[in-house]
Formats: structure tokens, C-alpha cells, sequence
């Protein structure tokens, strides 16, 4: 009798109640742990993603940003080089009409003197005169306008010519991280 004595200290329900309970004290331990760490780690995981979500953002916004002002510098560049090519022209324009003017002036004298020649050989003479002049002349207004539209393209490409510079410098730093 002393051994189901014994035995009836503690009945083994009892026992198997105690140990499910701590069995499960445990067990809901462990996961409120487990949610625990899956909660912080998914607000971590979300604040970082937001974090790289706005530094992409304003790294977007500044490219836009950047282009829209290279852009605006090119439309610049570019005015600027039709202004020149446009006063060039009005130089060149006014050269020609010069020329013309005083070539024709020129011609007039020469009929009038051609008028008042007595011979031949006279004639002959002012004539080849005349030509050799309205060559030489004309020779040397095509060699002055000819700088002058060397001038005057090298003028105009030269705010053209910065902004490719400035292009190229631009495409080739390499892109920050």
C-alpha cells in the first residue's frame, strides 16, 4: 500500500496538466517573440525601402532638374548663335550693297569717259583699265567677305561649341551612387 500511496501524491493528470500548461506558456512565448521580430523587422525593411524610395526620388527630381536647365542653356547657346549669323549677315548685307553701289558708280564714270574718248586704241586702253580695276575690285570684295563669313561663322559656333564641351563634360563624369 505504500507504493499506491505514493503514487497518489501527485496524479498523473495533474502532472500532464502542468506540464501542457507550461508546454504552452512556452509555445505562445516563443511566437508573441517570433511576432515580435517579424514586426520590427518588416518596419525596418519598410523605413529602409522608404528611405531609398525618397533618395531615388529626389535623385530623379535633381536629374529633371539638371536637364531641364542643360536644355535651357542649350536654347541660349543657340539664340545666341543665330543673333551673331544674323548680325553677321546685316554686315555682310551691307558690305555687298556697298560694293554694288560703288561699282555702279563707278561704271557710270567709266561710260562717261568712254564718251568723251577720240580713238580707238583711247578706248580700247580704258576699257582694259576699267576691266582690270572692276577685277581687282571684285576680287577683293569676294576675298573681304569671305572673312567676313569665316568671322562670322567662327562667332556663331563658338556659344554652339561651349554647350558640346559642356555636353561632354556632363556625359562623361561618371553617374553618383
Amino acid at each position: 500500500m505504500t507504493a499506491t500511496t505514493t503514487l497518489k501524491t501527485k496524479p498523473a493528470p495533474k502532472l500532464i496538466e502542468d506540464f501542457a500548461g507550461q508546454a504552452k506558456e512556452q509555445f505562445e512565448s516563443i511566437i508573441k517573440a517570433q511576432q515580435e521580430q517579424a514586426k520590427a523587422q518588416f518596419e525596418q525593411t519598410f523605413a529602409t525601402t522608404k528611405e531609398q524610395v525618397e533618395k531615388a526620388s529626389a535623385q530623379l527630381l535633381k536629374g529633371y532638374e539638371d536637364l531641364a536647365a542643360f536644355s535651357k542653356e542649350n536654347v541660349d547657346a543657340l539664340v545666341q548663335s543665330s543673333t551673331i549669323v544674323a548680325k553677321g549677315a546685316e554686315v555682310i548685307g551691307k558690305e555687298v550693297a556697298a560694293f554694288a553701289q560703288s561699282s555702279f558708280e563707278k561704271n557710270v564714270a567709266a561710260g562717261k569717259a568712254l564718251m568723251s574718248v577720240k580713238s580707238i586704241n583711247e578706248a580700247v586702253d580704258l576699257q582694259n583699265t576699267l576691266a582690270k580695276q572692276n577685277f581687282d575690285a571684285f576680287v577683293s570684295e569676294a576675298t573681304k567677305i569671305q572673312e567676313l563669313s569665316v568671322k562670322v561663322a567662327n562667332e556663331a559656333l563658338a556659344p554652339l561649341t561651349a554647350r558640346l564641351n559642356a555636353a561632354v563634360a556632363t556625359l562623361s563624369k561618371p553617374l553618383a551612387a
